[in-house]
Parts: C-alpha cells; sequence; structure tokens
C-alpha cells in the first residue's frame, strides 16, 4: 500500500472525498517526467502522485470524457459486495448517465 495525494478539484479526489488516498499497486509503467509539461498542455490531467515523490504519476484523468480515469492501483483488490471502490461507482455512475443522455437525443 502507498500513498497518493490526489489534485484538488480532480474528478479522482471528488470521488475519493479526500486528496490522501492509499492504494495497493505495482509499478510497471511511468510517465516520463520529461513529457508531464507537455501532456498538461494537451489536456491530460495528472491527478495523483505518489506522496512525497511528485515525479511518480499515480492517476490521470481527461475532463473532457464523461469519465477517463487512468490509475497504477489496483482497486479491484479493495472493492467488495457491499463497499465497493469510489472508482468503480464513478465508473458506473458515469455510464448510467451516458445512457441517458443518449436517450434523450434519440
Amino acid at each position: 500500500e502507498y500513498p497518493i495525494r490526489l489534485e484538488k478539484g480532480s474528478r479522482a479526489a471528488a470521488l475519493y472525498g479526500k486528496n490522501l488516498v492509499v492504494e495497493r499497486h505495482r509499478h510497471r509503467y511511468e510517465v516520463n517526467p520529461k513529457y508531464h509539461a507537455a501532456l498538461t498542455r494537451a489536456g491530460l490531467v495528472l491527478s495523483g502522485r505518489m506522496a512525497g515523490d511528485k515525479r511518480l504519476v499515480e492517476f490521470i484523468e481527461i475532463p473532457s470524457h464523461s469519465f477517463f480515469i487512468a490509475t497504477q492501483a489496483h482497486p479491484e483488490f479493495s472493492s467488495r459486495f457491499m463497499r465497493q471502490h469510489p472508482l468503480f461507482l464513478g465508473l458506473i455512475d458515469a455510464a448510467v448517465k451516458e445512457k441517458g443522455a443518449q436517450k434523450k437525443l434519440a
């Protein structure tokens, strides 16, 4: 388990309801710090970073998308039937809203 600092105002922070979370993960990939600024200018939000190491990105988001959050964490390890992980709840909520929006257009 590792502490992750979420950006204030990010969708991840809104879903978790806090800015510091602890998640399990195994690092296999990394967003190269050399490209952080360019990715941010292009609209990608680096919304979560390893607490204590601002270079190591744990969460990314695309705010213009109905639900795009990617993480190196494994929310499936802590999600339970009666205590669902906030990222899964957010995904389901976004899917329901998207389906409702599509029905209104039809």
